[in-house]
């Protein structure tokens, strides 16, 4: 089936809307809460599933053992109840939140994007949680729909993989490597990431670098 990325998005939508606008929010609440959260997606994106392992987010990992979710290994502290969006996600702890902003202070500097934290004043999840918006900014500006560009994301899957010619033993497969280097959710050639034309140059790059033999022989 081919992927319909407004379809993706609207699903995502969904889910986000019933997993932080909890069912025991008074009315007014509710409505309050989704008026915001609909101004969240409209500035940082669709909700997602999971992301590209060269995403700002979380880039900062061992690389030999990519991570596609923001965690304790992407150098992010006090995460708990976590929503996740193209360019940022909510994390709703049951205590002040200031763990995750003291470790969204210390990722430091990186050369795509700045990664920011902040409170919200508006309850998701439950009303005793503290909801904590970390957006990724990026330096150079990304295109309609919220999609990463080319010359963003091409560079930072190769500064990504490239160091894996040191350790890898066998090359991956294309399609196993598609949600690490899309994102999900993904289709055969974009995903709420990144476009036709990216998905194609990235696909490109990868197996470029395969059969360059850097890697190893094929799986």
């Amino acid at each position: 089936m081919a992927f319909r990325a407004d379809e993706a998005a609207a699903a995502g939508y969904e889910k986000a809307k019933n997993y932080l606008i909890s069912r025991h929010f008074e009315p007014a609440t509710r409505i309050r809460s989704e008026r915001a959260l609909e101004e969240i997606i409209a500035e940082i994106g669709p909700a997602v599933e999971s992301y590209p392992t060269w995403h700002p987010l979380v880039m900062r990992q061992d690389r030999q053992h990519p991570e596609m979710w923001p965690s304790e290994r992407c150098g992010y502290a006090g995460l708990d109840h976590t929503c996740y969006f193209a360019h940022g996600f909510i994390t709703c702890p049951y205590v002040d939140g200031q763990a995750v902003i003291d470790s969204v202070e210390k990722l430091g500097f990186h050369a795509a994007a700045s990664i920011t934290a902040e409170r919200l004043n508006v309850p998701f999840y439950s009303e005793g949680a503290t909801p904590i918006l970390v957006r990724c900014e990026w330096t150079k500006r990304i295109e309609p729909n919220h999609l990463i560009p080319k010359h963003v994301a091409v560079p930072l899957m190769i500064e990504q993989e490239l160091p894996c010619w040191t350790w890898a033993e066998r090359a991956e497969t294309w399609d196993t490597m598609r949600a690490y280097l899309l994102g999900q959710p993904h289709g055969n050639r974009s995903s709420l990431f990144v476009s036709q034309d990216t998905a194609l140059a990235l696909k490109k790059m990868y197996l470029s670098m395969v059969e360059s033999g850097m890697f190893g022989p094929s799986k």
